[in-house]
Parts: C-alpha cells; sequence; structure tokens
C-alpha cells in the first residue's frame, strides 16, 4: 500500500522530463549496444513508457536494477501513468522548522538532525519504478535526496546492528533487514520528477526503497533506529508480508 499513515493526513536538479528527454536521444547508441535491454523497458502492451539509459550514459544517477529488467511488471501488477493515493485524503503538510530525523539503536551515539541538517548532505538521484501491493506499478521515477549509505554512515553501527526500523510520523514504523536498506537505490527523497514532494506522497521528506511493494517506502519519515532484532512494522503487524518483495508476490503473510 503507498502508505505511512498519519491520522492528521497529511544545486539545479535534473527534471524527470529533461532525464526522459535525455534518455530518447540515446536509445540508438543504446540499442547498437544492448537491443535486449531497450526491447523490454517499455512496461506492459498498449503503454507509452519511456526506456531508460545506463549509468554510464548520465553519470550521477543511481539506477533500481528493476528498470534493467526485459519485463519491469512483477506478477499481477498493472502499469498505471498516474500515482495513486492510498487512502490518506487531504495530508497536512509539515511545518519543516520543526522538523527531526533521528538516528537511533545500535549505534555508538545517537544522533538528531534538523532539517537544514538533513538538508546538507551529500544528494543523490534515484531513477526507479513503484510497486503497490494493491496491483498498480508505475514505471520511471527520478527522485532527488540522500542515500540510506550516506545516513548511515553519519553514525558508527555497533556489530548487533542487523535491521532497520524506519519511524515516521504517528508512530508509524516499516522495518528492514540492515542489507535491504543498505541497498545503492534506498534513498529518503525531497523530490519526485523535478518538484518537491507533495504532503499527499510523504513530503517534506519518505524513504523509498524501489526493491519492495512500496507499503515499505514510509512516508513523512522522522527517523531510523538500528536494531539487532528485527521488529514488524504497522503494516506488517497487520497481515503484510515481512520481506515485501514483488517479484515473489510476498503481499501477505
Amino acid at each position: 500500500m503507498d502508505t505511512g499513515y498519519r491520522k492528521s493526513m497529511l544545486d539545479k536538479k535534473v527534471s524527470r522530463r529533461d532525464f526522459l528527454k535525455g534518455a530518447g536521444a540515446l536509445i540508438a547508441v543504446t540499442a547498437a549496444a544492448s537491443p535486449a535491454l531497450l526491447s523490454g523497458c517499455f512496461g506492459v502492451p498498449g503503454k507509452t513508457s519511456s526506456p531508460p539509459t545506463t549509468i554510464s550514459q548520465l553519470p550521477g544517477v543511481i539506477y533500481s536494477p528493476d528498470v534493467l529488467r526485459a519485463n519491469r511488471i512483477p506478477p499481477g501488477q498493472t502499469e498505471t501513468g498516474t500515482w495513486p493515493l492510498e487512502g490518506q485524503g487531504n495530508a497536512a503538510a509539515i511545518d519543516t522548522t520543526g522538523w527531526t530525523f533521528s538516528i537511533t539503536g545500535e549505534v555508538s551515539a545517537p544522533l538528531t538532525l534538523s532539517y537544514s541538517e538533513f538538508m546538507a548532505l551529500p544528494s543523490e538521484k534515484v531513477f526507479s519504478d513503484i510497486h503497490c501491493v494493491t496491483t498498480w506499478t508505475r514505471l520511471n521515477n527520478l527522485w532527488d535526496g540522500f542515500g540510506s549509505k550516506t545516513v548511515t554512515g553519519l553514525v558508527t553501527l555497533k556489530p548487533d546492528a542487523k535491521f532497520v526500523i524506519i519511524h515516521a510520523d504517528n508512530g508509524f514504523t516499516s522495518n528492514l533487514s540492515l542489507a535491504d536498506f543498505l541497498q545503492p537505490d534506498v534513498i529518503f527523497t525531497y523530490q519526485h520528477d523535478g518538484t518537491p514532494l507533495p504532503a499527499e506522497h510523504g513530503g517534506p521528506m519518505r524513504l523509498v526503497v524501489p526493491q519492495k511493494y512500496f507499503w515499505k517506502s514510509a512516508k513523512w519519515v522522522t527517523g531510523i533506529e538500528f536494531s539487532a532484532v528485527d521488529k514488524p512494522g504497522f503494516w506488517e503487524t497487520r497481515g503484510y508480508n515481512n520481506n515485501a518483495d514483488p517479484w515473489k508476490s510476498e503481499r501477505f503473510g
């Protein structure tokens, strides 16, 4: 589910338009080198999804592995050109002047960052697809933000740190293994397709975990907790699968 839970409901960046325009200009070159890749990058028949380019063609952009699959639509999913909302209604904007991000748990010293301190971290761009458990998939998303490895690098992990609990507004949590959290395409994002992330989609900051169903990508994040034990999150304790791999249809149980 496209999902964080919230009672109140809440440098010049490369734009999605420029990104895809650049990709289109390079199709001929890429096709010569990798026709198999390009032949499968257009989503489902009848749709108009643009293909990605390779990392060497647009340096500085991290490509989620799923965008390089021959078939980018997982089992049971249907491509959509929109970004559906899942049950939030009208989300209230969060005042960034009071926003903080905490790093706690199995770390040598807990750390709390203000919004301005968080935004001063080295930024990254991730190009990925979205797979929601409610069966829609949105291809070709460009995210600006801060990689999970960058954020983790702000602290020293204790040897027992094996899991990450993502904390979000109103007590919402989501859980990941440390290995899944540290994948290169996992990003704390404040901008989607060249525009600030709106409140209804998790602004001012949400986590994006492209290789999992989108409920793992918690909205309105407020911190992370490194843990020695797994702690199933909001949806996981309500029957959703703990691993959430869309390519294995790990929706429930």
